[in-house]
């Protein structure tokens, strides 16, 4: 029986007629990130305009929803390039990641071939690239692009070992190797970018293949420019009242403080009430946007009118 197996594929196109971007300097791509209303820092603008110049890969590591996901889709629209990501999880493998043969289709060419014709040569034939799933590795190396793609490899840490151990490969000499057909070696090297939440260590022998950088919780200065920037419905004091009351969780003990993503969710949300100020009601309906955890919403609201009252305060 044939099983149907599901591929975590994603490819954005860009516009076609869109220039080619090659960054001068670390300048010029902090104002690219800003234009696309993404507020990093002069150090992600700094490893990003590294790793284009060296050609390694950029690996991004933080919390949950500080935004590495983000750097590399923009960073795809910054250089006009196709993003192709591949979001890893528990137990990924080649046939996935990388690529596998069209098994019903082989089959029925088989049983169309007649007695008469020349079965090693068909054979042959349906071990050819005609017959091949590209999954997305595969079609990041072996590419024709005008501008190469970006390729998004998402929360590294939630695949296995083994699964970074063919990643070595790949990201040293950016080549696959397909045993019925050979080496295939880019012609023009994918931008790679690495996300990992650090849920678990990644091997130092991946990790020295790149070039690191950590995405750590934004200060609230710069939390309420995101806010503003990725969530102008919200009123000004909104965008600052919300990013005090995140930055007042942080400092909390609980099981898994908000992130950037939770902050613009929870403005939005108030922003879709009508609200222009927050109060410890409005707190209490909307904190599910913020908090995802029973014992995290049970800790917090005995202290919301606190939070409320220093998030409102000068």
């Amino acid at each position: 029986m044939l099983r149907a197996i599901p591929v975590l594929l994603q490819v954005v196109l860009f516009d076609a007629d869109v220039t080619p971007f090659s960054p001068a300097s670390i300048d010029d791509i902090e104002v690219r990130l800003r234009e696309r209303k993404y507020i990093g820092d002069r150090g992600l603008a700094t490893s990003i305009f590294l790793a284009l110049k060296l050609q390694k890969p950029l690996f991004i590591e933080g919390e949950a929803g500080v935004g590495k996901t983000e750097a590399a889709k923009v960073m795809a629209d910054v250089l006009g390039a196709r993003l192709i990501r591949l979001q890893c999880y528990e137990g990924i493998d080649l046939a996935h990641a990388v690529y596998e043969w069209n098994y019903p289709r082989q089959l029925l060419h088989i049983r169309l071939i007649g007695e008469g014709e020349d079965r090693h040569a068909a054979e042959r034939e349906i071990f050819s690239p005609e017959f091949l799933l590209r999954r997305p590795l595969l079609d990041a190396i072996d590419n024709d692009d005008q501008t190469p793609p970006v390729l998004l490899i998402d929360e590294i840490d939630r695949s296995d070992e083994e699964f970074e151990a063919f990643l070595l490969e790949l990201l040293s000499d950016f080549q696959v190797s397909i045993p019925e057909i050979g080496t295939i070696k880019a012609k023009h090297p994918p931008f790679v970018v690495i996300t990992s939440n650090r849920t678990r260590e990644v091997h130092d022998a991946l990790k020295r293949r790149c070039l690191y950088h950590w995405i750590d919780y934004p200060d609230l200065e710069k939390e309420v420019e995101i806010v503003r920037a990725r969530a102008p419905e919200a009123a000004d004091g909104l965008a600052v009242e919300v990013a005090k009351l995140v930055q007042g969780l942080r400092g909390m003990d609980l099981y898994k403080v908000p992130g950037v993503a939770e902050t613009l969710d929870w403005a939005r949300s108030l922003a879709a009430l009508g609200a222009t100020h927050i109060d410890a009601t409005l707190v209490n309906a909307t904190i599910g946007a913020a908090l995802k955890y029973q014992e995290d919403l049970e800790r917090v609201r005995e202290q919301v009118p606190a939070l409320v009252e220093k998030a409102r305060g000068a």
